[in-house]
């Protein structure tokens, strides 16, 4: 099988020529100049964040009328971001943002971090991010994170991957296969989501690392259309960090070899539909613009010459939102925006309603969707679970068909303790689910 498609590399070498071209110089805090004391004020606001919006179980309705169970398994998180089950069956693993990985077992948090972990970032929304196991686990205990790197000296920061054995409890033979080419202010977002593809292979995303939001100048934006840097990049590379010889833009001059798809703002949700064998991804565009594609190998998918966003200064992003020939148009976008965080696909026989939809976390909007698609139509039905108030960062299946939530309160706060791991499961009698809109404790 072959990942070429040469319309789509020509197209990306002239874009990527016209993106340099109209590259201009800008201010980048933390790269050109130091970060100020109130650009560090707020990435560390001086109030924190506690409790928990879950303490006992609770039973909620969705908008379409589903019972569901919510059960908090920990509290006392910070900025949780990415969970991993272990094939043992009781045991998860999660990152939390400010740098700490943690380890849950039979449903209870241990209170003392994994050892081992890399010198990291943590300003703004650097630190640690995803995590994810080797294909082949059971036989080498390999496991990856993705995380924020310094660069030295410090000016700028970037997306790194570190591969590590999990031994007791700790990491033990960190080493870091993938430096990524997005060096970029730290103020900036670093995406880090990863997953493992049907083929093997490690797909891995990469933000784009804007550290300069309040500007309708960046000197990160342009980048997610050159294909000699990582930022606004979905990659591909074998266990090692190598580059797969059948990757889309090996051949192409002055091009990262890593790259399968590039033109995305920030992919923060990745899954394979395991019936087509289709990778699909969800990423949040500025003010507005938030997207869901499936992505081909080699494609482009418009940020920033295309967006159906805003500029935060209330600019427009694109003067041609809507398409532009050799880019491809999301199969759907949400307006008002959803701020989708990670997403998978259900296979489970807990919610049957659910079988075969895209589950997807929303940020911002505190809720969960699910998405139907039917070939290239995709659409939102049912909602749940915005009653709680909190942020979805990470959504995952669980190995027992329950549905595992990682929440947290606001975008920003390293000391930030409010973050809860959530299990959802249908109710042992749904006939005694509260009415929708309602939050009443649910028997134990």
């Amino acid at each position: 099988m072959t990942f070429r498609s040469r319309p789509h590399i020509i197209a990306a070498v002239m874009v990527m020529t016209q993106a340099a071209a109209f590259a201009q110089p800008v201010d980048t805090p933390g790269v050109t100049s130091p970060l100020t004391p109130a650009q560090i004020a707020r990435n560390y606001p001086s109030d924190a964040l506690t409790g928990a919006a879950v303490d006992k179980p609770v039973v909620l309705k969705s908008q379409g009328g589903m019972p569901i169970r919510v059960v908090k398994l920990a509290e006392g998180l910070s900025h949780p971001d990415g969970m991993v089950f272990l094939p043992d069956g009781r045991t998860i693993l999660l990152t939390e943002r400010p740098g700490r990985l943690r380890v849950v077992r039979d449903g209870v948090l241990d209170p003392t971090p994994v050892a081992g972990l890399p010198a990291f970032n943590n300003v703004g929304l650097g630190g640690l991010h995803d995590i994810v196991l080797h294909p082949d686990f059971v036989r080498n205990n390999l496991l990856y994170i993705s995380y924020t790197k310094d660069r030295e000296p410090q000016k700028g920061t970037t997306l790194a991957i570190a591969r590590a054995r999990f031994d007791k409890d700790r990491l033990t033979s960190v080493q870091d296969i993938l430096v990524t080419e997005a060096w970029e202010s730290p103020l900036g977002t670093y995406g880090g989501r990863m997953v493992f593809g049907p083929d093997g292979m490690l797909y891995i995303s990469v933000g784009d690392r804007d550290g300069t939001t309040a500007s309708d100048q960046s000197s990160a934006r342009p980048q997610a259309q050159q294909l000699g840097s990582h930022i606004g990049k979905i990659l591909r590379v074998r266990d090692d960090g190598s580059v797969p010889p059948d990757n889309p833009f090996v051949s192409v001059p002055g091009a990262k070899g890593e790259i399968y798809s590039y033109g995305h703002r920030n992919v923060y949700g990745m899954a394979w539909d395991p019936k087509t064998g289709a990778m699909w991804v969800c990423e949040f565009g500025p003010a507005g613009g938030d997207e869901i594609n499936r992505v081909l190998p080699g494609h482009n998918y418009g940020w920033p010459l295309v967006s159906l966003g805003r500029n935060y200064s209330g600019s427009l992003v694109s003067d041609q939102p809507f398409h532009r020939d050799g880019m491809d148009d999301p199969l759907f976008f949400w307006n008002p925006n959803f701020n989708p965080e990670n997403m998978f696909f259900y296979t489970g026989d807990k919610f049957p309603r659910l079988k075969g939809s895209l589950i997807v976390a929303g940020a911002s909007t505190k809720k969960i969707a699910q998405m139907v698609i039917r070939g290239d139509f995709v659409r939102q039905g049912d909602t749940m679970l915005n009653e709680l108030g909190i942020r979805f960062r990470d959504i995952r299946q669980g190995p027992d068909g329950n549905i595992y939530v990682l929440t947290e309160g606001r975008l920003r706060g390293p000391n930030d303790t409010d973050g809860m791991l959530l299990r959802l499961e249908p109710p042992a009698d749904a006939g005694s689910s509260t009415n929708p809109g309602s939050a009443e404790p649910a028997p134990d």
